[in-house]
């Protein structure tokens, strides 16, 4: 006789969202299931902190604001909360229902691409992220080379790919009227250390 498999605890989203108020940690949510997040390298953070000056600096002087990766992101269609590298809002900010710890209506979300996550940053997680109404572009951030894609979408089942490469390159962010200079995002990246 074979024993049965146990099976996974499902949460809610009321108990991962409990649970994630009390937690230590960052955990995202998939449709019951929680995975608990791991910390980035040091090119990561260096990008992300680059990321947030440049962008929140270009968001000065508009209605649009700039969280970065403690902000909760719930999809619903998909039944998840997630936690991008970056995101603008613009206009009212709206939260999650029952909750101000997370908010549903990006314009843009940005991730940097890390090597464990990269093919769910690509595949998957972009399914979840097109389902959000109000998203007008999708960014994805390079940490192994100066390399930033962007999806930018052109109505509901089409989006634009635009790609940059190199340290003068300039990429366009559609949606906020702004560019960003890779040399911006990159600044103080050392490339020589294979972080």
């Amino acid at each position: 006789m074979t024993p049965a498999l146990a099976e996974k605890p499902v949460l809610t989203r009321e108990d991962y969202l409990e649970m994630e108020a009390a937690a230590d940690y960052k955990s995202e949510y998939y449709d019951g299931e929680v995975f608990a997040m791991t910390g980035g390298t040091i090119h990561h953070s260096q990008i992300i902190a680059n990321l947030i000056r440049r962008v929140g600096e270009t968001l000065d002087e508009t209605d649009c604001r700039l969280f970065e990766s403690n902000m909760k992101l719930e999809v619903a269609s998909a039944n998840a909360f997630m936690y991008p590298d970056a995101m603008v809002v613009c206009g009212p900010v709206v939260p999650a229902e029952n909750t101000t710890h997370a908010i549903v209506n990006p314009v843009v979300i940005i991730e940097v691409l890390s090597p464990s996550s990269e093919s769910f940053d690509r595949g998957k997680k972009f399914t979840y992220y097109q389902t959000i109404k109000s998203l007008r572009e999708y960014i994805l951030v390079s940490q192994e080379e100066p390399r930033v894609e962007t999806f930018f979408r052109q109505d509901e089942f089409h989006w634009l790919y635009t790609v940059a490469k190199g340290l003068d390159a300039v990429i366009p962010v559609q949606s906020l009227e702004r560019e960003l200079k890779l040399s911006d995002i990159y600044l103080k990246v050392d490339w020589e250390q294979g972080f």
